[in-house]
């Protein structure tokens, strides 16, 4: 038995072997006694009489003290490994005293023609018992069909999918569709019950006639809906793209931006803020923090219990569920939009997170503008990788943000750069950020709940 007084306890069933998996307990505070308790048995006189007389059983109790922490075996034990080799004939043979150096061994120990004995560091991830409720077959929603695949060997969905009928394009198809399908219009038109949603569909309508294109941020940004409601209004509207300059973004229906040069202001740019060493800073120093680490790990067993919300009646009515209690206080106009700063690069401020999605039409900076407008008029052919741009302008324009980010963070922690140098040519060749990691600072009370601004790899993910 090992014990860690501030950690766990751990029991060995082989101690001696560094292949047997313990048993571990957690160390729980407690408030209880230790008692000692005796059972004396006494045998009475025997009477002159044929009867038997029963023994007198007493016991006594004595408390011993009080007891502050105790050590719960709440795990099962873990599959335990045994350093054996089954040989040609099928007889087992213990390999301990050939693979364990227990003294100092000369050369030839090791230079031994030994059986392949690589032992897993460990079997089971989890190490509570979990209890199958069986359940009867899943009832689907209307209009669920099976997957067009045989049945057998075959694992079934656990629900059926939640479809909110958008139309994805991809930069190679050929045509582009006119209007939504009807399935969309006939969900939107199922929800949409009152005139603050009447409101919402027409100032999007508005919204797409000024700009044919839209990401979903800087939809949120100008209007204010519900995500889930707006999840059913753009594909109501308008289709989606996935690959291409467009990627990622929301076209108007019967508007196709690779036959119109100006569209190349609507392209999108994946910029990430870039850190490094030989910048003087790393991503602990930045003012843009992530949002989780690799080292957070938590085990599926860890039970993250949800923040309970008052829900009025009026909430249930609009629709916007436990979303609306928390904002109830702000007005209708402004309850869901987020800041411009979510779609718009401005000069002298840092993005608000370390991946964005910007358009060429929404970076506010003249040098970025220039750079954008070299070939206007000159527009020759549309490509998937730079589209109506001059090649290579997406790295001109990721070259010129991340200069300007750093001499941001310079005035503002000067500190971090006391012992760097710029390169030559004043262009930077810094290392990418992980999309993964982002940082969503928000003073708004309504936190969307994507968890991730990555919306070509996660916004889809709300549709299919």
């Amino acid at each position: 038995i090992y014990a860690d007084p501030a950690k766990r306890l751990e029991l060995y069933f082989r101690p001696k072997d560094p292949y047997c998996h313990p048993v571990c307990a957690n160390r729980f505070p407690t408030s209880t006694v230790l008692l000692r308790v005796r059972r004396r048995t006494r045998k009475k006189k025997q009477v002159d009489t044929e009867e038997q007389t029963q023994p007198e059983v007493q016991f006594e109790m004595e408390i011993l003290g009080n007891v502050t922490t105790v050590y719960k075996f709440q795990g099962m034990s873990d599959f335990q490994y045994l350093a054996m080799h089954s040989g040609p004939d099928g007889k087992q043979t213990s390999m301990y005293d050939k693979v364990l150096m227990l003294k100092p061994e000369k050369e030839e120990f090791f230079n031994r023609e030994l059986p392949l004995y690589i032992p897993p560091p460990i079997f089971s991830r989890l190490d509570t018992p979990v209890d199958y409720f069986y359940r009867p077959d899943i009832q689907h929603r209307e209009g669920y069909n099976n997957p067009q695949v045989s049945g057998e060997n075959l694992i079934g969905l656990s629900r059926a999918r939640r479809p909110h009928n958008a139309i994805f394009v991809n930069f190679d198809d050929e045509e582009i569709p006119a209007k939504p399908l009807d399935a969309a219009v006939q969900t939107w038109r199922k929800v949409c019950t009152n005139a603050v949603d009447k409101k919402v569909e027409e100032e999007l309508r508005k919204l797409f006639e000024v700009r044919p294109v839209w990401s979903r941020n800087a939809v949120k940004a100008n209007i204010s809906v519900h995500p889930d409601k707006l999840k059913l209004l753009l594909p109501y509207l308008a289709y989606y793209m996935l690959t291409g300059p467009w990627r990622s973004l929301w076209v108007r229906f019967g508007y196709d931006p690779r036959k119109h040069p100006e569209a190349k202001f609507y392209q999108v740019l994946d910029f990430r803020i870039r850190c490094g060493m030989k910048y003087g800073y790393t991503p602990n120093d930045m003012p843009v923090k992530a949002k989780r680490s690799t080292y957070n790990y938590s085990l599926p067993i860890t039970v993250k219990k949800p923040v309970s919300h008052t829900v009025s009646v009026h909430d249930l009515k609009q629709g916007l569920g436990t979303a609306g209690a928390s904002s109830a206080k702000k007005p209708a106009s402004s309850r869901y939009k987020l800041k411009e700063s979510i779609y718009i690069f401005q000069e002298g401020a840092l993005p608000p997170y370390r991946q964005m999605f910007y358009q060429l039409c929404d970076l506010n900076v003249e040098s970025l503008q220039k750079i954008i407008h070299r070939n206007d008029g000159a527009e020759a052919e549309c490509t998937e990788r730079d589209g109506w741009c001059l090649p290579k302008t997406s790295d001109d324009l990721r070259d010129t943000m991340s200069l300007m980010i750093k001499q941001i963070i310079r005035s503002t922690r000067p500190a971090l750069f006391s012992s760097t140098t710029s390169s030559e040519d004043g262009k930077e060749q810094l290392t990418y950020e992980s999309a993964e990691d982002e940082d969503e600072e928000e003073e708004e009370d309504f936190k969307p709940s994507d968890g991730s601004e990555n919306e070509m790899e996660t916004e889809i993910l709300d549709y299919v």
